[in-house]
């Protein structure tokens, strides 16, 4: 997720979504992810014009958006093909790292599950925040770095038990701390960052690589081994999954790790940091305290 490195296969990426939609596919995390945008965009006192659901597979965001009396027009931009045949409103078929919209044109993008999988994160949050006009409202939820951590703690277990050595087979997600930085580096006003955890059950570890299968999310890297998996390494990854992730009731946990970002295009008009010292108000007052003047010693 750095210039000038590709770590995903994003032509596989689609093919595998395609084969998750003729699977049935699985979209509980889509739908509460839509959900949540749906409240977070309801506090957000503002009427947006043009708007752009950017790279979420599903429609369920979309849905969402053309739901909310805040937001006029919605735009649909996917790489994902299959989906330009539906009756989504206006979809644009396009790429998530070559954004096809001119600067200041939009008021606000939103995405969701999509942008983690692309190879220069930094270069598309400079895409977006050229893209929106000022004071533009950009608004993503993206997979983060804890997710699946206990499948991929099995998988390195198993392959190291069966096969003498480890091979990359869950994505390498982003990290929170990164993402202020990147966005702030990118441009944006006001960037804000948060976490929301999920732990889905499932009977057994083929569970859940079933449903991620039918969410598209299986191992699309590049440097993913191309061999088939061997049955006695994946045995041994379920049963380490059970022995080492199973509640009392033999199902195991799954984590999912959701980080929101979000941030504004610069307006002049938008709520500024105070200068150092500016402060009309002396904290000590506000909290009914004395102040302690530096080399006092408290007790005094």
């Amino acid at each position: 997720m750095v210039e000038g490195s590709a770590i995903f296969d994003r032509a596989l990426l689609r093919r595998r979504w395609r084969r998750a939609v003729a699977l049935g596919p699985a979209t509980f995390l889509l739908d509460r992810i839509a959900n949540d945008l749906g409240e977070r965009l309801g506090a957000v006192v503002r009427h947006f014009d043009l708007a752009v659901d950017l790279g979420t597979p599903g429609d369920a965001v979309h849905r969402v958006l053309t739901g909310l009396g805040s937001v006029a027009t919605v735009i649909t931009a996917s790489p994902f093909v299959d989906r330009a045949g539906k009756s989504i409103g206006i979809h644009l078929v396009a790429d998530e790292e070559l954004l096809p919209f001119g600067q200041a044109t939009l008021d606000l993008v939103v995405s969701a599950l999509a942008l983690h999988h692309v190879n220069d994160l930094p270069g598309t949050l400079v895409q977006i925040r050229r893209a929106l006009k000022p004071d533009g409202l950009f608004l993503a939820a993206l997979i983060g770095g804890d997710s699946l951590n206990e499948l991929r703690q099995c998988f390195a277990a198993a392959e190291s038990d069966m096969e003498g050595g480890v091979s990359p087979r869950v994505a390498p997600f982003v990290d929170l701390r990164e993402l202020g930085a990147l966005l702030q580096r990118a441009g944006f006003a006001l960037p804000v960052t948060d976490v929301d955890r999920l732990t889905v059950r499932y009977e057994s570890a083929f569970g859940l690589m079933h449903d991620l299968r039918r969410m598209g999310a299986t191992n699309a890297l590049l440097a993913r081994r191309r061999s088939p998996l061997r049955r006695a390494t994946l045995r041994r990854m379920a049963e380490l999954y059970g022995r080492d992730f199973a509640d009392a009731d033999g199902r195991v946990r799954a984590t999912f790790e959701v980080v929101w970002l979000s941030g504004w295009a610069p307006h002049p008009n938008q709520q500024q940091p105070l200068r150092p010292g500016s402060a009309q108000a002396r904290l000590a007052d506000a909290l009914g305290t004395r102040e302690i003047s530096a080399g006092e010693k408290p007790g005094r």
